[in-house]
């Protein structure tokens, strides 16, 4: 790490106090000095300029140093902001279980794989699908019997051999014939589909997305209704806030709500405000939805999310409190610049959760330096001694 300052004096000031205390008896070379000294002190071509408080870090040493990036938080005075988690759309997510009991013979899927909607996921062994399919072998026969006997039928009453009364008989048996296929199919469907053998029954994916939780493994015997896999898609995840009464009458579906976690940044959407308070807090729910396609947040994780109340007041600025260090008495966050940080004082205001206001030195689209910029701090003193300060 390297600390760089800035000369307390200007050059052309400094230039000027030397022709001063010459006496002024060769002002010509008082002045080519002053120039001399002016052009020597000029930065090398292609350096950048030096200011004070700035800390010098490439990209590399942050990440050594464990430094994680925060962006500041903008918000209108109506703004409420809260901390909340990261959450499966209940939309997006659904669990796949066994209709029936049986042996896994088959898994065709793992923990993170992608998987679409009606392919499969295992296959069962059991009495109970040879049964199942078994019955479909059955109900296709009688089909068959029955419309062989209905097109005879239809023939001997086309040559007035046979009554209409047979006719009608023989027509109401292929119906209920088909009636049977098509109940066995649907036993056989409920409970997954076709395996591939009499014995076998699949359990299919009921709709396109990832698998993010499996519970069983292969040559195990499950129950009935027992939980196999859970698939979720993931192109929508959902964060949910508990609001007063007074402030979630003042959101509607499709407001936006701002997330932040470190230098992450999305704009949600308001999907449901609850009309029911709950019970224990007597606060509404409110749920707004993410579009994730792009695949950077997971659930589970915190976040910080701000909320824009119609309402008056002036705008204003919030930073994590892990990002501001006291320097020299002041209160001190690190920006983020092309070759580092730079040291920038600011006025605090009010606490807000685990943000604090921010009400003079930053203008609203800063990164600054979070968890672990006491580092930055320790550095900044560290330069100052250094340099006699």
């Amino acid at each position: 790490m390297k600390t760089r300052y800035i000369a307390a004096l200007p050059l052309t000031f400094a230039a000027l106090l030397m022709v001063g205390c010459s006496g002024g008896d060769q002002p010509a070379d008082n002045a080519q000095n002053a120039a001399t000294a002016e052009k020597g002190a000029a930065p090398e071509a292609g350096g950048h300029a030096e200011e004070e408080g700035e800390i010098e870090l490439s990209a590399d040493q942050i990440r050594k140093a464990g430094i994680e990036m925060v962006r500041v938080i903008r918000s209108g005075g109506g703004a409420l902001t809260l901390p909340a988690t990261i959450e499966g759309d209940p939309q997006g997510m659904q669990v796949v279980s066994a209709a029936i009991g049986g042996r896994v013979v088959s898994l065709t899927r793992n923990l993170g794989q992608l998987v679409g909607r009606g392919q499969t996921l295992a296959i069962i062994e059991s009495r109970e699908a040879a049964t199942l399919n078994a019955e479909i072998e059955a109900a296709r026969a009688r089909l068959a019997l029955a419309e062989s006997n209905l097109r005879r039928e239809q023939r001997l009453f086309n040559e007035r051999v046979s009554p209409e009364q047979d006719l009608i008989a023989a027509r109401t048996a292929a119906t209920e014939a088909r009636i049977a296929l098509r109940l066995a199919q649907q036993q056989v469907s409920a409970a997954g589909g076709g395996g591939g053998a009499l014995n076998r029954i699949a359990i299919n994916a009921p709709l396109s997305g990832q698998v993010v939780a499996r519970s069983v493994t292969l040559g195990q015997t499950v129950a009935a209704d027992a939980e196999l896999f859970r698939v979720a898609n993931l192109g929508r995840v959902a964060v949910t806030l508990a609001l007063s009464p007074a402030d979630a009458g003042k959101v509607l579906p499709g407001s936006q709500i701002e997330v932040v976690a470190g230098d992450r940044r999305s704009v949600a959407r308001v999907d449901f405000v609850s009309p029911i308070l709950d019970e224990a807090t007597r606060l509404a729910t409110v749920i707004a939805v993410i579009d994730n396609r792009a695949g950077q947040w997971r659930v589970g994780e915190p976040v910080t999310t701000s909320i824009q109340l119609p309402g008056s007041g002036s705008a204003a600025l919030l930073v994590p409190q892990s990002a501001v260090q006291t320097v020299e008495g002041r209160s001190t966050v690190f920006v983020r610049t092309e070759h580092g940080f730079k040291a920038t004082p600011v006025t605090l205001g009010s606490p807000n959760g685990d943000n604090v206001v921010v009400t003079s030195g930053l203008k609203g689209d800063e990164q600054l330096a979070g968890p672990n910029s006491f580092t930055l701090k320790a550095e900044l003193g560290k330069g100052e001694a250094e340099h006699g300060h």
